[in-house]
């Protein structure tokens, strides 16, 4: 049979119903990384917690092709420290470029700024299958203050501007 499942395949307990893994990579640790449509999943080789991130809350994915090191952070809060993700892969082609296509396909818009000391995005995000409300996030560059009212007040319009343009008013 053609499609039939490898002995020891490890299964992805938080798949939601009627989600369906597209591609999968396993970590030199053991950790299962597998990629749906919705979100990408985590399960851990030692029993650990088995993780969904939608992929409207990956804030970035890289890849370091010298140490074959995939890296994958979720957004964060400012002020706290953002949960990263680094594993050794063998062969990640499927999943690192169905990673960059999922990610890409949740920024509905991005909007540049620059202010005193670097510069400001405003991103709307939304899950791929388009059914839930705008997600608004500000990143800021290393070295701007968020807590400054001239950057406050500059990425507030920014975001007013951005959400007009979107009709998310």
């Amino acid at each position: 049979m053609i499609w039939s499942r490898s002995p020891g395949r490890t299964s992805v307990p938080t798949l939601a119903r009627g989600e369906r893994e597209l591609a999968r990579a396993v970590a030199e640790d053991g950790t299962v990384l597998v990629g749906t449509r919705d979100a990408f999943h985590l399960v851990p080789a030692n029993d650990g917690e088995a993780r969904r991130i939608p992929w409207e809350q990956v804030e970035a994915a890289e890849w370091e092709a010298d140490t074959s090191t995939f890296r994958l952070s979720e957004v964060g809060e400012w002020g706290q420290d953002r949960p990263e993700h680094s594993f050794v892969l063998e062969d990640a082609r499927l999943l690192l470029e169905m990673v960059h296509e999922r990610v890409t396909a949740s920024i509905v818009l991005q909007r540049d700024l620059q202010v005193a000391g670097g510069g400001v995005r405003v991103i709307a995000r939304r899950a791929p299958h388009g059914d839930g409300a705008l997600a608004w996030v500000y990143e800021y560059d290393a070295g701007v203050d968020p807590e400054d009212p001239v950057v406050r007040a500059a990425a507030a319009a920014a975001l007013h501007r951005a959400k007009e343009e979107v009709g998310d008013l």
